[in-house]
């Protein structure tokens, strides 16, 4: 629905504008004529009817549609003899030209404007001082209006990337802590026994001793290399206090699983593959994938039905997360998951980990109603991989 009406000249609100606009206008010219005692003439009303049409395209085309009320409103004007009026389609108009148009086009629009909408009030064609004046006053507050939203407008985009952004670097700090959790562990672990072993090694063979030797250097520059990186993703940012613990992986993605079915969500969890240790950071971001999917879908899809599919490739591990709608829950729809297209905190918490690993992620609606994560990332097969490794192709 979203891509045909961005396809229309015009949308649906466009249209409640229209019809708003002229309702009012119309109203407001058959009271005047009640209460002067002028005549409700056919062409006044369709002049303003006409006149209210041109909102439709507005967006599009402000300033022409402006033109073409004016015009519009000199027919009405002439026509019918009503009194000093500021219709209601001429201030949608206006300000739809100070929303969108360059302030030099603004302000030649509302100075045409001010003596273009009196001519014909009163049943005369040169416009009076007095006409001129409340045009001018009512013009003034349209264009301001219209000037106080922009900056409005501005203002909350501005706060938005900047809450964006702080989520970004919230989301890398949390990524450097647990990259410290898992990889500095094994690494100085390595660093130890290497050293230990070439320190206790009493008839070492040469090409031994010095394989040891190439090990401990290589565990202290990886070392190195780590730190640098996380004094990277920490720039900036206070000091983290948070203890070590241990991380989650994929063979804790079916705890996760467990817990969306006890939360009410009938959840189904597939894997496919030749199973196979992933690295550590990627086993985690897998889990983060899902667990962020399965939390929204909760949040957002009521007591929907969930799948979580867990591939093995050859050179790449894959995961999507599916719901299937609302379900008998109320669709609350957040900013985590929006309908627009724009992705929430969440999304990008999960894109960042993606794009950490070099992987791509796939976050929409689905067509027949739902929504969809995937997220790839490349994993080359192990050279080493164990001979028993079974092939899963299962539900649990």
């Amino acid at each position: 629905m979203g891509t045909r009406a961005e396809r229309l000249e015009w949308t649906r609100g466009d249209g409640l504008v229209a019809v708003g606009a002229a309702a009012t206008d119309l109203t407001g010219l058959s009271l005047s004529a009640v209460v002067d005692g002028t005549p409700f003439t056919v062409t006044g009303a369709l002049g303003l009817v006409l006149a209210a049409l041109t909102l439709l395209f507005r967006r599009h085309h402000p300033l022409p549609v402006l033109g073409a009320v004016l015009t519009l409103g000199l027919v009405v004007n002439v026509a019918t003899p009503a009194a000093p009026h500021f219709g209601l389609t001429l201030t949608v108009a206006l300000f739809t030209v100070g929303r969108r148009c360059r302030p030099a086009a603004v302000a030649a629009a509302g100075l045409a404007t001010v003596p273009l909408a009196a001519v014909g009030l009163g049943g005369s064609v040169i416009p009076s001082g007095l006409n001129v004046l409340t045009n001018a006053l009512a013009a003034a507050l349209v264009v301001g209006a219209a000037v106080a939203a922009n900056r409005w407008q501005h203002q909350a985009e501005a706060n938005r990337l900047l809450l964006a952004e702080r989520a970004v670097a919230e989301e890398r700090r949390r990524i450097a802590r647990e990259l410290h959790d898992i990889v500095a562990h094994h690494i100085t672990t390595m660093q130890l026994m290497a050293g230990g072993a070439r320190v206790s090694l009493e008839h070492d063979p040469g090409a031994a001793r010095e394989a040891l030797v190439t090990l401990e250097a290589s565990g202290r520059m990886a070392l190195g290399e780590m730190r640098q990186l996380l004094d990277v993703l920490r720039a900036g940012e206070e000091a983290e206090s948070v203890p070590p613990a241990p991380q989650p992986g994929t063979a804790d993605l079916q705890r996760i699983v467990t817990e969306s079915r006890l939360a009410g969500m009938d959840t189904e969890f597939t894997v496919h593959g030749t199973v196979r240790p992933l690295p550590p950071t990627v086993g985690l971001t897998v889990f983060r994938v899902v667990q962020e999917a399965l939390t929204n879908a909760r949040k957002h899809a009521g007591n929907a039905n969930a799948r979580v599919r867990l591939t093995y490739g050859p050179q790449e591990v894959s995961v999507e997360v599916c719901d299937d709608g609302p379900g008998d829950g109320p669709p609350r729809r957040t900013p985590a998951r929006p309908r627009s297209g724009r992705a929430g905190y969440g999304l990008i918490g999960m894109r960042e980990r993606v794009a950490l690993h070099g992987g791509t992620l796939e976050a929409a609606p689905r067509e027949d109603g739902g929504f969809r994560v995937a997220a790839r990332l490349p994993v080359p097969a192990a050279a080493g991989a164990p001979d028993g490794a079974e092939r899963e192709d299962h539900r649990r």
